[in-house]
């Protein structure tokens, strides 16, 4: 009896550290506009590709697409998910530096931002269950230090 204690133990403890370490937003996601959503509107983009690899200790994270006026955006950073911020190379985005939180295989939180200007965000990135949908949400200012709110829908490819 004893002995069976111990191996479940075990067994608890191996997957219990899997789980954590699982980090289902690797792979290729694309955003869909008509589910998007960015107050005040309209949404700050037309097309938008996050490619997210894993890398030690957290994600490396390369972005492609097309601002709503015509802009392009390629950015890319490997964050670790210990919250601590990270430099954004490239251009289109309007932060600079990024920090990322892992909750869970399925949850992460953030805080974005421009150390040189306005905008600064917080949100969360959620991935559905099927994991098929990512959603990330944030809230904050926007490079003018207007209030503003955006909802994007990812779908994986």
């Amino acid at each position: 009896m004893r002995r069976m204690f111990s191996r479940a133990l075990v067994v608890l403890a191996i997957t219990t550290v899997a789980a954590l370490g699982a980090d289902n937003s690797i792979g290729t996601w694309k955003v869909n506009p008509a589910k998007s959503k960015y107050t005040p509107g309209p949404i700050p983009v037309k097309s938008l590709t996050a490619v997210r690899e894993a890398a030690p200790g957290g994600v490396k994270v390369t972005t492609t697409g097309e601002r709503s006026d015509g802009t392009a955006i390629s950015t890319s950073y490997t964050a670790k998910y210990d919250g601590s911020a990270t430099a954004v190379a490239g251009t289109g985005a309007p932060y600079d530096s990024i920090a990322i939180k892992q909750v869970n295989a399925n949850t992460f939180t953030y805080e974005a931002k421009n150390t040189t200007g306005k905008y600064h965000a917080t949100g969360r990135m959620v991935i559905s269950s099927d994991g098929k949908t990512m959603t990330s949400t944030s809230k904050g200012t926007d490079a003018t230090g207007a209030a503003a709110t955006l909802t994007l829908v990812y779908e994986k490819q």
